[in-house]
């Protein structure tokens, strides 16, 4: 009998990873009978033909989102005084108090978290946290779809979504094991890992050093490497394009050579349009020393600001926006979705490209599965004043600890260096590729083109 796995889609963050790359192809062929359990806006069965049942009661608890909050903030507190390290506040977004309905919930949450300040108070809080969201009309309505259609497992791709919490709870209240998708490359050590289940898959021998390291009580047996499918399109030569061909499609001159510079969303980078603004500036110097240079930005799918446009508007003969093939379909920044022809766009932008620049961006391991350069911008931007992040602490995440040197990127600490380095990169005397692909072995794994069947196989694994 073939053994049925819901893959949960929470919200639509897994969509890319889970729907639009071959992840479900390939469990099929190895005989899984696979129904997207969806939470999300996006109909898999209208737009992909998949089998899937919906989730329409999409009810958390209301006192559930400030538990979730005060869990961070001690997590994070109690991270702080562990390790002695003094970059876990810097992970903690600051508290509203604009009206009185803010108010009072800050002060609530505030409450709650001088409150349970440890370890213990931590272990209070989930137990609080799961005995409200059994307490919802979703939970009941979650257990009555899994009691109907029986599958083996359930499989959450994602860590972080609150919208998860009663569906996996109902899962494991039936005996249902349960396993969740550990998401991003750096969602560990900020404490988002918002569900409990039987089973997580993470993407590295590191990153389940990290679920241990920050989780105690998740024990070593449930935490398996898988890999993540996110990269597995570039390994995909189906998808490459000729020049000519990518080229002609959106309008670039084949004459020049191109640099990306891929945008950052507005908490991460506020200042970031001055960054692609010193990147036009370096090119044109370049330019009139003799090069044919042009930019292809790509924005950060979920950043839907202006701040761009006058930068743009006035290096239009130098920048091409080339932007990512992404859908809107709700109004929160998880409900904008990847369409599964992005995945060929950026191949080819990696691939077309001499490298990419951003601010700390993973995007850095896109472009050096092609054998192309990063630049990371490290400098302050003299418009930062009070009240503006400056970008400079993204580098000193935990996440980023990860470099086995500092030359898997190339850093830009100043601005009045942007254009030597790039002329470097451009000239073959400079490039972070060789490190950088020991950066993404050490966060991706040592097979990623692999991911998606690791999963099925260790699924498998499971549920004998």
């Amino acid at each position: 009998m073939k053994k049925k796995v819901f893959v949960f889609f929470p919200d639509g963050v897994g969509l890319r990873n889970f729907a639009f790359t071959d992840f479900k192809q390939i469990g099929e062929n190895m005989g899984f009978d696979i129904h997207y359990w969806n939470n999300t806006v996006f109909s898999l069965k209208d737009n992909l033909g998949f089998n899937e049942v919906k989730i329409e009661n999409h009810k958390t608890h209301p006192l559930t989102p400030l538990y979730l909050r005060a869990r961070k903030h001690v997590e994070l507190n109690v991270s702080q005084k562990k390790f002695n390290d003094n970059v876990y506040p810097t992970y903690k977004f600051p508290f509203n108090y604009n009206g009185l309905k803010n108010t009072l919930k800050t002060l609530y949450i505030s409450q709650l978290i001088a409150l349970n300040n440890s370890e213990k108070g931590i272990e209070r809080i989930r137990k609080k946290i799961n005995d409200l969201e059994r307490s919802t009309s979703k939970y009941s309505y979650c257990k009555a779809q899994l009691f109907e259609h029986k599958p083996h497992v359930v499989f959450c791709t994602t860590q972080r979504a609150s919208q998860s919490i009663s569906a996996l709870l109902a899962a494991k209240d039936l005996g249902i094991p349960t396993v969740a998708f550990v998401y991003s490359w750096d969602n560990v050590p900020k404490a988002m890992q918002v569900v409990e289940t039987d089973y997580y898959f993470v993407w590295s021998d590191l990153m389940k050093q990290q679920v241990l390291q920050y989780y105690p009580f998740v024990k070593e047996s449930q935490v398996f490497v898988t890999g993540t499918p996110q990269f597995e399109p570039h390994f995909d030569t189906t998808l490459l394009e000729s020049r000519a061909t990518f080229f002609k499609q959106y309008g670039l001159d084949v004459n020049k050579k191109y640099i990306c510079y891929s945008g950052d969303d507005e908490t991460t980078s506020p200042l970031d349009q001055y960054y692609l603004e010193d990147l036009a500036n370096a090119v044109r110097s370049l330019n009139n020393k003799g090069y044919n240079l042009g930019i292809i930005y790509r924005k950060c799918p979920v950043d839907f600001t202006k701040r761009y446009d006058a930068v743009i508007e006035a290096n239009k003969d130098i920048i091409e926006v080339l932007d990512p093939i992404w859908k809107q379909v709700g109004s929160m920044w998880n409900e904008v979705l990847p369409a599964k022809e992005d995945f060929k766009m950026l191949y080819n932008v990696c691939e077309h490209s001499e490298f990419v620049t951003n601010v700390c961006s993973s995007t850095v391991f896109d472009f050096v599965t092609h054998n192309k350069p990063c630049i990371y911008y490290n400098y302050e931007q003299p418009q930062l004043k009070k009240g503006i992040r400056d970008i400079g602490q993204n580098y000193k995440y935990v996440h980023f600890r990860s470099m086995p040197s500092d030359k898997a990127a190339v850093f830009c600490t100043n601005k009045n260096e942007l254009e030597g380095l790039v002329q470097q990169i451009l000239d073959g005397k400079l490039s972070n590729v060789e490190e950088g692909l020991e950066w993404f072995e050490i966060v991706a794994g040592k097979t990623p083109i692999k991911a998606s069947e690791t999963i099925w196989e260790t699924i498998k694994q499971i549920l004998k």
